[in-house]
């Protein structure tokens, strides 16, 4: 993990990807072995040249070249010289792998080019369009932006909810509450995120953690095994910060004016390149966190839909005003 938190830079190797599509894509390996090890990282810059996956380009290569009717049609109209030249020069633009589309025979000089540059060469019983959806999709998501936050990733109200707080502020024993509320445990302590589009953060449990919580004075509890299947859930879209701030008591919280009273504790918290709406509760005693949070998540809700009840209130306050001094 990196010191801001972000994880290493994804990457992706020529055998993992196989591994991981071979029975989706009903994949062959059929030359170049040896390039197994050839791997793909991801890009800060957001430039598509080349992109991830395409058609045969050998302008603008891609980096994972599909092969086709017409792309093998088109070599196969080349003279022997300039079919030679095209071949080299797409073996020298090293591709992760190239795929020949619905098992059609390969010609015997892109075998012994493969085999001889060591890149992988595959053959696929999908049409091309279906390749290039499904392995521009996965590399994608592979090779996405990512992160790791401190804290519970929660689903509530079918919202994706990261809670987060200090060392002892009771992230766990609200989390425990919400879940035997009906609401569901996707990861504790050190959720994933990544950034799956513009707009989007996925947010899953790394395997090592999957169902479990931690809760001080208990250990560790096994969700799945507490409170059964749907207490847990795989993944979630992040839309909202919970933190938890403790207060020394009760009254005032520190720096709380008139307007924050009425509009409540809201900002943004940066997480990638996304800013992600971050509500702030006071840990105090008496205060039932769990109803808190799920009022939080609600507010969120209608807040996304446009409609904001403090917005409303002031309005009505200003108009109000404005008929007395009438």
């Amino acid at each position: 993990m990196n010191a801001d938190g972000s994880l290493p830079r994804a990457r992706i190797s020529a055998g993992e990807l196989f591994a991981r599509q071979q029975e989706r894509l009903g994949l062959r390996w059929l030359a170049g072995q040896d390039g197994a090890g050839r791997s793909l990282e991801a890009v800060e810059s957001s430039d598509r040249r080349p992109s991830l996956a395409g058609y045969l380009n050998t302008i603008y290569p891609n980096k994972v070249q599909i092969l086709g009717t017409e792309e093998l049609a088109w070599l196969d109209e080349l003279d022997s010289r300039q079919r030679w030249e095209t071949i080299g020069k797409l073996m020298r633009s090293a591709p992760l792998a190239l795929v020949v589309s619905k098992d059609r025979d390969c010609p015997p000089d892109l075998v012994e080019a493969a085999d001889e540059s060591a890149t992988p060469l595959w053959v696929s019983s999908l049409r091309g369009h279906e390749l290039l959806n499904h392995l521009q999709y996965h590399l994608a998501r592979a090779l996405a932006p990512r992160i790791t936050l401190h804290g519970v990733f929660m689903e509530i109200y079918s919202i994706g909810v990261l809670i987060t707080g200090d060392a002892g502020s009771g992230k766990s024993e609200l989390a425990l509450e919400l879940i035997s509320r009906g609401h569901r445990l996707v990861a504790d302590d050190a959720p994933e995120f990544t950034q799956i589009a513009p707009d989007v953060l996925d947010g899953r449990c790394p395997e090592m953690l999957r169902d479990l919580l931690e809760v001080r004075g208990l250990g560790v509890l096994d969700i799945r095994q507490m409170f059964g299947d749907t207490a847990v859930k795989p993944h979630k879209y992040l839309r909202l910060i919970i933190h938890l701030q403790r207060v020394a008591g009760p009254g005032a919280v520190a720096g709380e004016d008139g307007l924050q009273r009425l509009t409540g504790d809201n900002r943004v918290r940066p997480v990638l390149d996304l800013d992600v709406p971050m509500t702030t509760l006071p840990v105090m005693p008496g205060r039932n966190l769990a109803v808190l949070a799920e009022a939080a998540t609600r507010l969120h809700s209608l807040r996304s839909k446009g409609m904001d009840p403090a917005t409303a209130f002031i309005a009505r306050h200003s108009s109000f005003l404005e008929r007395g001094d009438g």
